[in-house]
């Protein structure tokens, strides 16, 4: 898919793809190519779907994101394929000078999911923003690698990525800034958050910095812990079950992430398909569900339309 913004051209509304994993033991490639020219402004959304909940495949998918000289890019993916599916997501992002790219990946699905993110700065003034939300339970992995890259100077760069992993989830994070020579006054962030709902529950961390110039400011770090017990005892104190309480908990963890999404109509889309990941968790997860029956094609067109009706009132478009 190829999204083309002119110079020049401001989008108002989210633009909203679908990229749906049809059956089981199927493989799709979804592949999103963003392209903006000068000073043009964007929102891109992009939901990563199974028909079935339960169903096994493989996904590879990769987004582009071409920012040009004062353009700004927007790009939000929802990650939520069958509980048994195998996904790789490649992203790159590649901003010109005064250019501004923001992109936000939520991961919910998946047995394993690999996100690889790369974002370089090619210009004066450059701005990239990576942020990173995921949900784990079960036996769920998610593995994220990163990369933010100062080619030249007087750019800026801030990443966070926050996971919430309940019962034997685990997180694996590994992220680089690289500082290129003559890259001065060079401003790059990066942090990793784990919460862990779970004592089972794991989460690995490797923030690293590579600076090859001098006269730099770059910060990097990475916190694991659980959940705050006197938190959890006031929830409990007024009548919420732990699990619920440490769902609750995590809602505000995550707040941080969803306070930096400029759209709020995006911002309440990324709170309730938490909550509804929550829900299921507390139901028993997507294990739970009884075996697709003979209507299960009319059951996906179902789930079909009322993602597009979560489109349009994401775009403010409902009645």
């Amino acid at each position: 898919m190829l999204i083309y913004i002119p110079k020049n051209v401001e989008i108002e509304l989210p633009l909203v793809a679908f990229h749906w994993l049809d059956g089981s033991e199927a493989a799709v490639f979804p592949h999103t190519l963003i392209v903006a020219e000068s000073h043009a402004k964007v929102t891109v959304v992009d939901f990563l779907g199974s028909t079935e909940v339960n169903g096994a495949g493989l996904a590879c998918g990769v987004n582009d994101l071409l920012v040009g000289p004062g353009a700004k890019v927007d790009y939000i993916c929802f990650q939520r394929w069958g509980s048994k599916v195998t996904s790789f997501q490649l992203n790159s992002t590649r901003v010109e000078k005064d250019g501004e790219a923001r992109s936000l990946f939520v991961n919910l699905g998946a047995a394993y999911a690999r996100q690889e993110s790369r974002s370089t700065l090619v210009g004066g003034g450059a701005r990239s923003e990576m942020l990173g939300l995921s949900v784990g339970n079960d036996r769920q992995e998610f593995d994220q690698r990163t990369l933010q890259c100062h080619d030249v100077p007087n750019t800026w760069s801030d990443l966070l990525y926050k996971n919430a992993l309940d019962d034997r989830s685990k997180s694996i994070f590994k992220g680089l800034i690289r500082v290129a020579p003559g890259a001065a006054k060079t401003d790059a962030y990066q942090n990793n958050r784990n919460l862990l709902l779970n004592p089972e529950a794991e989460a690995d961390s490797m923030p690293g910095l590579e600076i090859l110039n001098d006269d730099v400011r770059c910060t990097h770090g990475a916190t694991t812990g659980q959940i705050d017990r006197d938190q959890l005892f006031y929830l409990m104190a007024r009548g919420i079950d732990p699990r619920t309480g440490a769902q609750l908990l995590a809602h505000g963890f995550f707040e941080e992430v969803i306070d930096r999404i400029p759209d709020k109509k995006i911002g309440e889309a990324v709170r309730t398909a938490v909550a509804e990941k929550f829900v299921s968790m507390r139901s028993g997860g997507a294990n739970s569900e009884k075996p697709a029956s003979s209507s299960s094609r009319l059951k996906k067109t179902k789930l079909q339309e009322e993602e597009v009706l979560d489109v349009r009132a994401l775009q403010g478009l409902a009645k």
